[in-house]
């Protein structure tokens, strides 16, 4: 759990990294150790990221290959006009290095993802590549690899270093869902809306996560609440709030006494009838069982 006023009381200087220690992060390579040019690798070593596609816009059509998806940046100006040309949508990108084995071992995740993710843009940026994808990397505060940063509206909205898939799983579906059966609310009217849709006998049990953008635990439970939403769609509706995300979110939050974060709200027939503040699975199933009226023994 974490206290919306330890979040809000001071804005970092930094986004808090919520992993647990992980061999991603306890070998975690440095970029800037060395500005010596490498020797290229010997015939025997596999390219790092042989099928990454270039963002340029040239006429020359980008190879068919399974990871066409994620598109490696060469300049800072591709990577700004990636950003831009991105507008609203979730933009992941890894910064990598030639030399880091745990580059190598979490791309295959990051080419999955994009396969799966169809709203979400992927880039690939090797931070040894040039002395320009070094200044890319100094300017974006990055230093180590691998690392990940999340984009939306040219804006970073999150960033992990060293952090296995199963986080980055679990991040992208976080900043990057749109279309699962979670409604996703953005202010008070949202919300009272979905609370009206769902009054009388046929309306369904409302499960609100109110969290943060930047919260851990709140990363940490939701791939969870969007496997319930489509178990559970029968008879309970999945909604999620952000309270840091505008003036009415917040507002909302304090008027229902929300004071940490996750907290999920149970509203049934226009009345909230309780509340479970955690990230444990078991325990969220066994609260919502509750709510819907059944027994648990």
């Amino acid at each position: 759990m974490a206290s919306i006023a330890t979040f809000l009381s001071k804005i970092p200087s930094s986004l808090p990294s919520f992993s647990k220690p992980d061999p991603y992060l306890s070998s975690s390579t440095f970029l800037f150790l060395s500005t010596k040019k490498r020797s290229p690798p010997s015939p025997r070593q596999l390219p790092l990221f042989p099928r990454a596609t270039a963002a340029t816009s040239g006429t020359q059509k980008p190879p068919v290959g399974r990871d066409e998806r994620v598109h490696q940046v060469h300049t800072i100006d591709e990577f700004d006009a990636a950003l831009r040309s991105a507008k609203n949508k979730l933009v992941v990108v890894e910064y990598a290095a030639s030399h880091s084995p745990n580059s190598r071992r979490i791309y295959p995740c990051i080419v999955e993802l994009s396969r799966t993710c169809s709203d979400v843009n992927f880039l690939l940026v090797i931070g040894d590549e040039s002395d320009e994808t070094r200044e890319l990397c100094r300017r974006e505060g990055v230093d180590k690899v691998p690392h990940f940063t999340f984009y939306k509206g040219m804006e970073k909205v999150h960033e992990e270093e060293g952090i296995g898939p199963d986080q980055l799983v679990g991040d992208v579906l976080y900043y990057g869902d749109n279309h699962s059966g979670v409604v996703q609310l953005h202010c008070r009217e949202d919300v009272e809306a979905l609370i009206d849709e769902n009054r009388g006998k046929e309306g369904k049990l409302v499960v609100l996560d109110v969290g943060l953008k930047h919260c851990g635990p709140c990363v940490k439970v939701y791939p969870t609440v969007i496997k319930l939403s489509r178990s559970m769609a029968d008879a309970v509706v999945f909604a999620r709030m952000n309270g840091d995300e505008n003036d009415s979110c917040m507002e909302f939050l304090k008027d229902m006494d929300v004071v940490e974060v996750p907290t999920f709200l149970f509203i049934s027939d226009g009345k909230i009838c309780g509340r479970y503040v955690g990230s444990g699975k078991g325990e969220l199933i066994g609260e919502i069982l509750r709510y819907q009226g059944v027994r648990i023994t």
